[in-house]
């Protein structure tokens, strides 16, 4: 789980939340978002996290990390190993 303050870090931290939901985000405007998101996620934040924090959605997000040539991190929990 992510922790509530890092959640209200980005929250308090995010000059984007204040972009219309659903708005097309074009120009400069989504270069700057870029580059934040992957800054943040380069810290830690999860994809989830950050769609959460800018009100916008997970694919949304995963596009943009993606765009802006981020590596993005394997999913989380525990692997399966062999029986024996």
């Amino acid at each position: 789980m992510f922790s509530i303050n890092l959640r209200d870090t980005l929250r308090k931290a995010d000059n984007v939340a204040d972009l219309k939901k659903g708005a097309r985000i074009t120009g400069s405007t989504r270069d700057k978002l870029a580059a934040d998101l992957k800054k943040k996620y380069e810290k830690g934040a999860s994809i989830r996290a950050l769609a959460e924090s800018t009100g916008r959605s997970y694919g949304f997000v995963h596009r943009v990390l993606s765009e802006s040539g981020v590596t993005l991190r394997g999913r989380g929990g525990a692997t399966r190993t062999k029986k024996k």
